[in-house]
């Protein structure tokens, strides 16, 4: 079942690009400066225009920049809060994103995603994935029903196991519920690169459609295997953690992004990280958080264009190395 109206044939336009090296938000409480972004979208139809990527197991074009949930999305009622998270949520539509990651684990995300996303009339134009985070059958099942409540998604999109916590168990159960057309899409995940063994051990046993992991244009790790391995089984990757919990815009502050840049289309260091990752062809979709609209336009911006070759990618890690 499709909800969505994401263009099989989506174009690679260039679209004007933001010229704002910023501090990023990824994952962070913190907020650093708005990034300076046009306020207007590429143009008439900027939904044609994001860079779409296959999802192995189906071919259903996914737009490759979308949202993650964790911190940002953990408001209560606070109207001022909750005024910037809505206004993040119609610029990722806007610009032609889809995918917002949530989780129980996050608080109150999944219930501020689903309310929110249903006060702008967008919960049909969301790619919503969460997950999973108990032990047992039973308080599975209850858990997941209670997020697809939250998300108000039916099906849901992705349903993903946390952590790989009690795997085997929510793996059995969520294949059934695909196959009864409960959820679309199944999934593990992991926020630390100690756990790519195991993540490495579910993929070869089990056919999952995505896994979410941990990657960076410093944090590499995920190359050497997992990358590799998750394209020979048709499985999705989806990437958390790409600003390295912001920690990655302290490292270039007060520097100038390279000049060489403008080669793969980028204009801010946001661009930088995530079309480094969006450069291997096995990255399906970069998730980063934010509660700022204008940092997630410039995020989302990554996803249009021209991205970095093999050769380009090792310069933008050594760029990186010397600062």
């Amino acid at each position: 079942m499709l909800r969505h109206t994401l263009g099989a044939g989506a174009a690679l336009a260039v679209a004007p690009l933001s010229a704002a090296n910023r501090p990023g938000d990824d994952a962070s409480p913190s907020q650093g400066p708005a990034s300076t972004a046009p306020d207007e979208a590429p143009d008439a139809s900027p939904r044609a225009e994001i860079r779409t990527r296959p999802i192995p197991s189906s071919g259903e074009p996914l737009p490759c920049v979308g949202l993650g949930t964790w911190r940002q999305f953990d408001v209560g009622p606070d109207a001022e809060a909750r005024s910037a998270l809505r206004d993040v949520l119609r610029t990722l539509v806007e610009l032609g994103g889809s995918v917002v990651d949530a989780s129980p684990m996050y608080g109150r995300a999944e219930r501020v995603v689903g309310e929110l996303s249903r006060e702008l009339g967008l919960v049909d134009e969301i790619f919503g994935a969460t997950k999973v985070w108990t032990r047992g059958r039973e308080d599975g099942v209850e858990q997941m029903t209670r997020s697809m409540k939250l998300m108000r998604q039916r099906p849901m999109d992705l349903m993903q196991v946390h952590n790989l916590l009690d795997w085997r168990t929510h793996l059995d159960t969520l294949q059934t519920w695909k196959a009864d057309g409960r959820v679309r899409y199944v999934g593990v995940t992991h926020y630390t690169t100690a756990a790519f063994d195991d993540l490495a051990a579910v993929l070869r046993e089990r056919p999952v459609d995505f896994v979410q992991l941990p990657y960076s244009i410093a944090t590499t790790r995920a190359e050497e295997r997992l990358l590799p391995l998750a394209a020979d089984r048709n499985v999705g990757v989806i990437v958390n953690r790409p600003f390295e919990g912001g920690s990655l815009f302290g490292r270039v502050e007060g520097a100038a992004l390279p000049d060489w840049a403008a080669s793969f289309d980028c204009e801010s260091w946001a661009q930088f990280f995530l079309k480094y990752l969006l450069g291997h062809e096995a990255v399906t979709c970069v998730i980063p958080g934010t509660s700022d609209p204008e940092h997630a336009r410039d995020n989302l911006r990554a996803g249009y264009g021209r991205l970095p070759d093999a050769d380009t990618r090792e310069r933008m890690r050594a760029a990186l190395a010397d600062l």
